[in-house]
């Protein structure tokens, strides 16, 4: 049976298409352009907090007083390296990714890294969590701390202009009360009294026995090694008798400079340069509010929402 349908528009059909002969194109619905809009600029905020600048939130007070709980940063992620994105964004799913170093921290950096765990823990227990504090060290370096006063390969360095530390000063030789310094093992070092202690570097030779196994075994597996105590104190990486190891990777020391609150390198060591974030620009918003949970805040600080309008876009040094 032949379709009634005409195959041909007729001249009036066309002069009120605007003298197309084109068939008319269906508008694009509002929905449609919303929605697309929409998923455009979320690509583009992910793409701009994965590579570019990613907004810091201060959670405690391990810097005070150059950085306050409650101080929202903006951090430089392309200060020292071009890295993908090594977790799935907004989750702690890891993922496939690549980098290269663009520039050096430098001593006295303040920096933004991912917490490569406590002292003995070889993963994290929670992933993906960044710390800020400020570089003391480089790889290579000998650190030491005497009453309180930090020297880097023997001399003292300059402390910031912020730091706090008390006048309290534990002695030279008293142990740290709970016995949770970095390396596992040491009872003779404290927070004011610490070192000498030298950064690892990759391509230092370190020579192992069972009285140094406590000191490196969580930093070798983390390198993606096997190490355990065989019979007769043969220490066995990758289930191979060895004296020695060369460290593959280079890290830094990391303090915070409120001296005596500071979870630091001095309690869960060394930060690998691969950690690193980027490097704290300024402050764009400054407020204290009500702690977000149990630890965080700073009991110092009135307990109520509280607008600090003189440190907003501040610098960070």
């Amino acid at each position: 049976m032949a379709n009634n349908e005409p195959r041909t528009r007729t001249l009036d059909q066309i002069r009120k298409d605007g003298g197309s002969t084109s068939a008319p194109k269906k508008p694009v619905k509002k929905k449609d352009g919303f929605w697309r809009s929409l998923l455009i600029a979320a690509l583009i905020a992910i793409g701009i907090r994965s590579f570019f600048v990613e907004a810091f939130r201060i959670p405690t007070g391990s810097m005070k007083n150059s950085l306050l709980v409650g101080d929202y940063l903006f951090v430089n992620k392309l200060a020292y390296s071009f890295k993908t994105p090594k977790y799935l964004p907004f989750t702690n799913l890891p993922i496939p990714h690549f980098g290269f170093n663009t520039f050096h921290v430098s001593r006295g950096d303040v920096v933004v890294f991912e917490f490569p765990g406590n002292r003995d823990e070889v993963d994290p227990h929670d992933k993906n969590v960044n710390y800020i504090k400020r570089c003391i060290g480089l790889s290579g370096d000998t650190i030491e701390v005497r009453n309180k006063q930090v020297y880097v390969n023997g001399a003292p360095m300059k402390n910031p202009e912020m730091m706090i530390a008390s006048t309290d000063t534990m002695p030279k030789g008293h142990p740290e009360p709970g016995g949770n310094l970095f390396p596992k093992g040491n009872n003779t070092w404290n927070r004011d009294n610490y070192g000498p202690i030298r950064i690892p570097k990759k391509g230092d030779v370190i020579q192992l026995d069972a009285n140094t196994y406590d000191a490196w075994a969580v930093i070798i597996q983390r390198e993606g090694h096997t190490m355990r105590l065989g019979d007769n104190g043969t220490i066995l990486i990758d289930e191979k008798p060895v004296k020695s190891y060369t460290i593959e990777k280079d890290y830094l020391w990391m303090m915070g400079d409120n001296r005596d609150n500071s979870l630091d390198s001095r309690y869960w060591g060394f930060a690998p340069v691969e950690n690193v974030v980027g490097n704290a620009l300024f402050i764009y918003w400054s407020m204290f509010n009500p702690p977000y949970a149990p630890g965080e805040g700073d009991p110092d600080e009135v307990q109520k929402f509280n607008i600090r309008w003189g440190r907003i876009l501040n610098g960070v040094h």
